[in-house]
């Protein structure tokens, strides 16, 4: 596991990002030279139209997708140094994910879907299991540890997707477009859950979102205008 050094610098530093594709025969930068900086404990909005890139700087700042160009650096480290086996590594103990359809494993039930990274990173399964059930009772599931995806509601389904994003306890969460799927009062509850966790917990979170409401509950907003990101004055938000 690659250590991190806290008084290295940011937590995450993008330096010159670029992000370009072939279309029809003609490059597309879709990033094109973004600086960004997150510390500790932020919470922040990515907004704007569709197509804009917004995903595409989530993924890239979580490591799930290489830029063409450009550095990200952790804490001082460059990630993209690590090969793929270490980058995984990274990802699966530093970020928690939630993307807006939750990917939740349909044949096992909450527990163990909560479960998963840990196991994947080969803690022992009763240690798996406290953490998971620790996580779950938190988010007001404690009734459900049991229950198959299928016999959850949305909002029951993306709580237990927060969970398993919570369990390595992560120094990031990433979430794209995390309520886009759920209905108005349970989008509300999924809202009310990322910027309580932010506010309580001090866990740094990165929320691409079309949701104002989501928006105004972070601490700031940033969007990406030809193809640089741009920090929203506060009458903008």
């Amino acid at each position: 596991m690659t250590e991190f050094d806290p008084a290295a610098g940011p937590l995450i530093q993008a330096r010159n990002i670029v992000k370009s594709f072939v279309s029809n025969g003609n490059r597309v930068d879709v990033l094109d030279g973004v600086d960004l900086e997150i510390q500790a404990g932020d919470s922040v909005a990515i907004v704007g139209a569709s197509g804009v890139g917004k995903s595409t700087l989530l993924h890239i700042l979580g490591t799930l997708e290489r830029p063409t160009a450009g550095r990200l650096m952790w804490h001082g480290t460059d990630v993209f140094t690590l090969n793929d086996e270490q980058l995984a590594a990274f990802r699966n103990r530093r970020i928690g994910f939630v993307f807006q359809f939750h990917h939740l494993l349909p044949e096992f039930d909450a527990l163990e879907n909560v479960m998963m990274p840990a196991l994947i990173a080969r803690w022992a399964r009763s240690q798996a299991q406290v953490r998971a059930e620790e996580l779950l009772v938190q988010l007001g599931l404690q009734d459900r540890l049991h229950h198959r995806v299928g016999a959850l509601s949305g909002g029951e389904q993306q709580r237990v997707a927060v969970a398993r994003a919570l369990v390595m306890a992560p120094d990031v969460l990433m979430a794209d477009e995390p309520t886009g799927n759920l209905d108005p009062r349970s989008a509300r509850q999924i809202h009310e859950l990322l910027a309580r966790l932010n506010r309580e917990k001090g866990l740094t979170t990165l929320v691409v979102t079309h949701n104002l409401e989501l928006a105004a509950l972070l601490s700031y907003q940033i969007t990406i205008r030809d193809g640089k990101v741009i920090r929203l004055p506060n009458d903008q938000r």
